[in-house]
């Protein structure tokens, strides 16, 4: 059989996937939350505007209230959603958390994450290549830039929802969170995002 030499990219890329539960680890440490690597967690890397799905989010909070996440949001945006997300973290502040808007600490909640929710279409923003090259799968609207996960196929590197309607992008939540359960076919996802 013939040898097979792994790129330098390749070997980057897993240990990117090796390491992402230690990200975690140490973010949640960082947070004061309990150290659970199996615990979804899920970043919102834009900040909150009412262009950046700010009426969406707002009407998809009860439902992620009800499931077993964590959520971290950007510090970014509007000044009347920074009111609201600052209370909402302060009131859910074992499982909400605003991350700083600097350098380091949005490399940290890449890294630690294990979706990136993306209210409005993200083609066009820096924050879709920062959460591929950070094997962080996409939730988002339609888009031509991500491929919805289809498991029968084993192919995809998202789970896409019907624009602006928080059913179908909750629906799009829950699905990423079943499928976090299999980690052999969340890594397949991981791979395909890393690939893109």
């Amino acid at each position: 059989m013939p040898k097979v030499s792994v790129t330098s990219d390749a070997k980057q890329d897993v240990k990117l996937l090796s390491e992402k539960p230690k990200a975690k680890a140490m973010l949640q440490k960082e947070l004061g939350w309990p150290m659970e690597s199996k615990r979804p967690m899920i970043c919102i890397p834009t900040g909150m505007t009412k262009a950046l799905g700010g009426k969406l989010f707002e009407q998809l909070l009860p439902g992620l209230l009800s499931i077993q996440t964590e959520v971290l949001i950007l510090g970014r945006g509007s000044s009347s959603y920074g009111s609201f997300i600052t209370g909402l973290a302060q009131e859910q502040n074992h499982r909400i958390a605003i991350i700083q808007d600097n350098p380091v600490s949005i490399e940290k909640m890449y890294k630690a994450a294990d979706m990136v929710l993306f209210l409005s279409d993200p083609a066009s923003l820096p924050e879709l290549k920062q959460s591929l090259e950070n094997a962080a799968i996409p939730i988002a609207p339609q888009t031509k830039a991500l491929e919805n996960y289809n498991p029968v196929q084993e192919s995809g590197n998202a789970f896409l929802y019907e624009t602006e309607d928080a059913w179908q992008c909750f629906a799009a939540i829950v699905r990423a969170m079943e499928t976090h359960v299999f980690p052999y076919d969340w890594k397949t996802i991981q791979k395909h995002c890393l690939e893109s």
